[in-house]
């Protein structure tokens, strides 16, 4: 006589990807009793999580609001799963306007822009949110603040898309201009010998040395919103520059300013930053999923992390990614150590 399946085994995960949300992200969660005697239902620590499609060996469960803790567990009727670890983001500040990278200091503090829309005089520019996630005004009387980029010094260097300056900032909050002319100025980072590199998104990438001398490094084409840069490991400068293609590109500008496209096949690629093994991290879509999206050396890429309106990201001292969506800042405690700046 056959043997039958018994209907009380619990449903199991075998897989979820990918390893990491923010709220508004999809997890896709594979395994196998997800439905036997009813839909299924997913929690995130004690939250529950909506379902998107729900199947016996399929489930895509969008991440709610609320949610912290990072177990996940599929219920089918009165059977539950073992839990399963995600790292799920937790905000940390909200009520903000970035349109770049946030910049993390040396102390794990986290600053962040209120950008605003073109020409749009807001009351604060730039935000401080401490170690304990306390955010306080740090620069008020800034139009467009955009790129943020620390020196190994650690003062503050934040571009202006209204002006085309880029502005230094001492860490008491004392302000003054660096350098200007720089066009519709965006993203900004430092390389190794401390020259400061420029995205002007109508098409020009300036690299200014210590010394404040200006000389036009690379040309790309022009981007609808903005450039961001990261210089990898191999010393060469990474640029993003989003267009109305879906299939856009990381480009990667040696030392001569060459241009040659690192990976192709991104959706509107934003802030991007690498490891300490030399992974590029990127804001973008990869197969009409969107979060943060991570190239291997070898150029193989996969969704890092899951979430909805993603600009931008940094590593913090303590292994951990801060994210920036359009309007908020979300901690993940991704355990990555990020690579040095500059």
């Amino acid at each position: 006589m056959p043997l039958r399946k018994s209907p009380d085994v619990k449903p199991q995960i075998a897989q979820i990807t990918p390893p990491a949300a923010i709220a508004g992200g999809e997890l896709q969660i594979r395994g196998k009793g997800f439905a036997r005697s009813a839909r299924p239902r997913v929690t995130i620590g004690e939250v529950g999580a909506p379902v998107v499609i729900g199947s016996d060996s399929l489930v895509i469960a969008r991440v709610p609001e609320g949610a912290t803790a990072g177990e996940v567990v599929i219920e089918s009727g009165a059977l539950a799963s073992d839990s399963w670890a995600c790292d799920i983001g937790l905000l940390i500040a909200d009520s903000l306007h970035p349109v770049a990278n946030p910049a993390v200091d040396a102390f794990g503090n986290v600053y962040s822009t209120f950008s605003g829309s073109r020409g749009q005089k807001v009351p604060v520019a730039v935000y401080k949110i401490d170690l304990n996630f306390v955010m306080k005004p740090f620069i008020n009387e800034l139009m467009n603040a955009t790129g943020l980029a620390f020196d190994p010094q650690g003062l503050l260097y934040i571009s202006s898309r209204h002006d085309g300056f880029i502005y230094q900032v001492t860490p008491t909050g004392n302000m003054s201009v660096f350098v200007e002319g720089m066009g519709v100025a965006t993203g900004i980072a430092f390389d190794g010998q401390q020259n400061l590199y420029v995205g002007d998104r109508s098409g020009t990438i300036f690299k200014i040395a210590p010394d404040r001398q200006i000389f036009v490094f690379a040309t790309l084409e022009p981007s609808i919103s903005a450039y961001h840069l990261a210089f990898g490991p191999d010393g060469f400068l990474y640029v993003t520059g989003p267009t109305t293609s879906s299939f856009d590109s990381v480009y990667r500008v040696s030392h001569a300013g060459e241009v040659d496209v690192f990976y192709r096949g991104v959706g509107r690629p934003q802030g991007m930053a690498f490891d300490d093994e030399g992974r590029l991290y990127v804001a973008a879509s990869i197969s009409g999923r969107k979060g943060v999206v991570r190239i291997a050396p070898d150029r193989r890429a996969d969704l890092f992390l899951s979430g909805p309106g993603i600009v931008g990201l940094a590593f913090t001292p303590s292994r951990a990614i801060v994210v920036a969506t359009t309007n908020a800042l979300y901690r993940v405690d991704a355990g990555i150590k990020g690579r040095p700046l500059g």
